[in-house]
C-alpha cells in the first residue's frame, strides 16, 4: 500500500501530531510505502520528500497592504501546496491521502486536486474545525455554536476572534470552502471521539464519519498505583484549558493537599504571580513527564472546551493513575465516572474541590481506580487496536466496501 501522509507541522507540535507519527510509523514497521507532504521548518523530522513541503508560513500582523492581501488569499487557498503536492502525486501515485491537520498552510483546496488524480482521502478531525471556522467553538472563553449548522457568516458577525479583520478572514474561509464543496472530496472522516462525530453530522453525512479512538502504546508505560502525594495537571496554560477552575478549587480544598503544574502559556507567567503555594514546573516531555505522571496521586482535566479524544487522560490512564475530568466534550467517553476517576460540572469550582478532597483522603480508592484506568486503557485505547482499526479502514476503502 502507498500512502501520502499530510499534516502541516513534521515535528511534534501537539496530539494530532503524536497521532500522525504514531500512524505513519506503524505503517512503515508493516512494509507500506509513506510519502511526506508538510510544510518546511527547522525543527522537522528527517524526510525523503522534504524538497516537496511548502514554505514556512506563518500569519502576522506585520508587513504592508499587499502582503497582508497575499497572506490572507494564501490563508484561504494554498496555490503553492496546491502545484507542490501536484508534483508529489505525479512522481509518487500513492493510492491513498490521510490528512490531519492541513489549515490555513496547506488548506482544504489540496482535497479536489487528490479527487482529480484518483486518491482516496482520509480526513482524521482532530478539532471542530468543521462546524467552527475558529476550530475551537470558543468565544470571550466561553463555548460557542453560532456556525453550527453551516453558518459561518457568523464567526464575522459575533466579532469571534475579537477582531473583526481576523474574524471576517475565517468566515470568508469557511463559506469559500463550502461554496467550493472542497470537504466533498473526503471519503471517509474519522473522528476519536463519538461526541465529535455527532457534532460534525451538522455538516457532514453520518455515513461518511467512523469514530477511531486515539491510540497510546501501553508496552511504552509501567503502571504505577503508588503516588507521591500531589495531584498534577500537565497541558497547555490556556484559558479554555480550565486551569484557573483548577487552581480556585485547589485553593478551597481543606486538606492542602500539593498540586503540581506542567506545562507553558499564554497564562503561565500571570498563574504563577497570583498562586504562589502551586509548584509549576514548566516545560516537561519524555522520561521526565512520565516520572511526574507517575508519581501523582490523580490527575485533573479541568478544560471548558470541547475535548476531543485527550491524549492527556490517555496518558495518565496508561500510568495507572485516576482522572477527574470536566463533563465535557469527549471528556466524558474516556472516563467512566466513579469507576476510573471523576467527572464534573465544567467551571464548577466548588464541585471540583469536593472530588479532588474524595481521591485525596481515599487512597485505596486511588489504587482502585487507577487500575480500572489502565484495564480500560488495555481494552479501548490501546495503539495495536487503533492502528488495526485503521488499517482495515484502508483496505476498505480500496477495496470499495467503504
Amino acid at each position: 500500500m502507498k500512502i501520502i501522509f499530510i499534516n502541516k507541522f513534521f515535528h511534534l507540535n501537539g496530539g494530532s501530531e503524536t497521532v500522525f507519527f504514531q500512524e505513519r510509523d506503524f505503517l512503515l514497521q508493516q512494509g507500506h510505502t509513506i510519502v511526506d507532504f508538510s510544510m518546511e521548518d527547522g525543527r522537522n523530522l528527517s524526510s525523503p520528500y522534504a524538497e516537496f513541503f511548502v514554505p514556512n508560513t506563518s500569519y502576522d500582523s506585520s508587513g504592508g497592504v499587499a502582503k497582508k492581501i497575499q497572506q490572507a488569499v494564501s490563508f484561504i487557498h494554498s496555490s503553492v501546496a496546491v502545484r507542490k503536492l501536484e508534483a508529489l502525486l505525479v512522481q509518487e501515485k500513492p493510492q491513498i491521502a490521510h490528512l490531519h491537520n492541513i489549515y490555513h498552510q496547506l488548506t482544504p483546496s489540496i482535497i479536489p486536486l487528490l479527487k482529480r488524480y484518483g486518491v482516496k482521502v482520509v480526513l482524521t478531525l482532530h478539532d471542530c474545525k468543521l462546524v467552527c471556522p475558529s476550530y475551537l467553538a470558543l468565544h470571550n472563553d466561553r463555548i460557542c455554536n453560532a456556525c453550527v449548522g453551516g453558518k459561518f457568516s457568523k464567526a464575522f458577525t459575533v466579532n469571534c476572534q475579537n477582531s473583526k479583520v481576523r474574524s471576517l478572514l475565517l468566515s470568508v474561509e469557511a463559506l469559500f470552502h463550502k461554496w467550493r464543496k472542497s470537504y466533498d472530496g473526503v471519503d471517509l472522516f474519522l473522528a476519536p471521539s463519538q461526541f465529535l462525530a455527532d457534532l460534525t453530522t451538522q455538516r457532514i453525512s453520518k455515513d461518511k464519519i467512523k469514530v477511531l479512538h486515539n491510540g497510546i502504546d501501553v508496552s511504552l508505560y509501567q503502571p504505577n498505583y503508588n503516588d507521591g502525594g500531589y495531584c498534577l495537571y500537565f497541558g497547555r496554560l490556556s484559558r479554555e484549558k480550565g486551569v484557573q477552575t483548577l487552581l480556585k478549587a485547589h485553593g478551597e480544598m481543606v486538606s492542602h493537599f500539593p498540586l503540581k503544574v506542567v506545562g507553558t502559556g499564554s497564562l503561565a507567567e500571570e498563574l504563577q504571580k497570583r498562586y504562589m503555594k502551586v509548584d509549576f514546573l514548566g516545560y516537561q516531555s519524555g522520561q521526565a513527564l512520565i516520572d511526574v505522571i507517575a508519581g501523582a496521586a490523580f490527575i485533573v482535566v479541568p478544560s471548558e472546551w470541547y475535548e476531543n479524544c485527550s491524549m492527556v487522560v490517555l496518558e495518565s490512564m496508561a500510568l495507572g493513575k485516576p482522572v477527574i475530568g470536566s463533563r465535557i466534550g469527549g471528556i466524558p467517553e474516556q472516563i467512566e465516572d466513579g469507576k476510573t476517576g471523576f467527572l464534573f460540572e465544567m467551571g464548577n469550582v466548588t464541585e471540583l474541590a469536593e472530588k479532588m478532597e474524595t481521591l485525596v483522603n481515599d487512597s485505596v480508592l486511588r489504587k482502585e481506580m487507577g487500575r480500572e484506568a489502565r484495564r480500560k486503557l488495555e481494552e479501548q485505547y490501546s495503539l495495536a487496536q487503533h492502528n488495526k482499526r485503521l488499517f482495515e479502514i484502508y483496505s476498505a476503502l480500496l477495496d470499495k466496501r467503504i
